[in-house]
């Protein structure tokens, strides 16, 4: 028992470190692009309140219900993610032949898109981290993005050792990152209790509905607050569900609540602090230490896509669904654990290709999300061919489960479809 306790309890300290560094790191830039002033929504303390409780009803609904207590319960002999659950879809709808059409294009189109999310991700991430360093003086500007580059490439050197070595070294980084995050928000809510109002879901409605086509427009912003959460899901096969749910509700959600509303309680009081909220949170003496902490908390972001692109790509071999290539076996206890050089490296080279091609973090979350959002939507329309086909529910059980999900991601991707342009 106490071995099994003790397993778990490393279960989800790595998980921590390769898991959640990508929905952990949006804090980095969530709340910043959803107030910015190009959206049109006229900027006061309400509207502060109102994207702060947008934020925390996105990350309840979508992450806390839809992913860890719906979508983690559909593992494919211990694997999750878009292929797994194609995989289960699959077998589902197997005697339905224009239903098996669907879910194979459905799955394939989804599958693709996490492949784009895996190059945005660490590219976003990383950026948004190293220009914390032009918050206290513009000298670092020129360096930024060279900085930016040697940081993911440290990082892409690392996946030969393997998700277990990697998780081992990030964990105890996630645990620092996110007791740092619980830690600024506490610090600004304190000065300002106010903020605790946006956990009211009326105000995310209002800004969510009163502005017009704004509304509509900053949606596109306010699912940067969950990206992650597809990785989240196609990480299970190196952890196991238990410890990705026990690392979610034990630490992780309740650090990034404690941030985004600790965001919104500085720009309440200083509305001049959108200029980068995140890094303004804490006292000057701490911003230094907090750039070099979420440096390293953004390769964590980047590893969570990376882990996930490899246990994609695995099933997409064993599916028929791509070519024959090497596939690394890690680790010699847990099955999941792997590394693909084929998909390491072309990863990298479009990584870099983003970051230098957008040049800044700002640029890429104008273009951010679309990958995300229409993952996410394909994941809600294989959960219901599985819930309800492999799994025996009724139609209208099934429609109740993933319907309100359904709405949801519609939303959220029909406003990145504006992003194109």
């Amino acid at each position: 028992m106490e071995a099994h306790a003790y397993s778990r309890a490393a279960l989800t300290l790595a998980a921590l470190g390769v898991v959640y560094g990508d929905i952990g790191t949006s804090p980095l830039y969530a709340l910043k692009e959803t107030l910015s002033p190009a959206h049109g929504i006229p900027a006061g303390p309400e509207t502060v309140l109102g994207a702060a409780s947008a934020i925390f009803w996105a990350l309840m609904l979508v992450v806390s219900l839809k992913y860890v207590l719906l979508v983690l319960r559909a593992d494919n002999h211990g694997e999750g993610g878009i292929m797994a659950l194609l995989a289960l879809a699959r077998q589902a709808v197997a005697e339905r032949p224009r239903a098996l059409r669907m879910v194979a294009l459905a799955g394939m189109a989804g599958a693709a898109l996490f492949y784009g999310d895996a190059v945005l991700t660490p590219a976003i991430s990383v950026l948004s981290a190293v220009e914390g360093l032009s918050v206290g003086t513009h000298v670092f500007e020129p360096y930024v993005m060279p900085l930016a580059i040697a940081v993911l490439t440290g990082l892409f050197i690392m996946q030969q050792h393997g998700t277990a070595s990697v998780g081992a070294w990030l964990g105890p980084v996630a645990v620092l990152w996110f007791v740092a995050l619980a830690v600024g928000g506490v610090y600004q809510i304190a000065q300002h209790p106010q903020v605790l109002a946006a956990l009211s879901p009326h105000h995310a409605w209002w800004f969510v509905t009163q502005h017009g086509f704004a509304s509509f427009v900053v949606l596109g912003a306010v699912l940067l607050a969950f990206t992650g959460a597809e990785a989240l899901y196609a990480d299970m096969g190196h952890f196991g569900r238990a410890p990705i749910r026990l690392a979610w509700y034990g630490l992780v959600f309740p650090a990034l609540i404690l941030n985004y509303l600790g965001q919104g309680a500085l720009l309440s009081r200083v509305p001049t602090a959108l200029s980068n909220p995140f890094f303004l949170l804490y006292p000057k003496w701490a911003l230094y230490p907090m750039v070099l902490l979420a440096t390293a908390a953004t390769v964590i972001a980047a590893q969570a896509t990376l882990t996930g692109a490899f246990s994609l790509t695995r099933q997409a071999i064993q599916l028929g669904y791509l070519p024959r290539m090497q596939v690394v076996q890690t680790s010699s206890k847990a099955f999941g654990q792997i590394y693909i050089p084929v998909v390491n490296w072309l990863l990298f080279v479009l990584v870099v290709a983003v970051v230098a091609g957008f040049g800044g973090s700002s640029h890429l979350a104008a273009a951010y999300g679309l990958a995300v959002t229409g993952t996410m939507l394909v994941t809600t329309l294989l959960t219901f061919f599985v819930i309800h086909y492999g799994w025996g529910y009724g139609l209208s059980g099934s429609l109740a489960a993933t319907g309100v999900f359904l709405l949801i991601d519609a939303a959220f991707f029909s406003s990145s479809l504006l992003k194109i342009t």
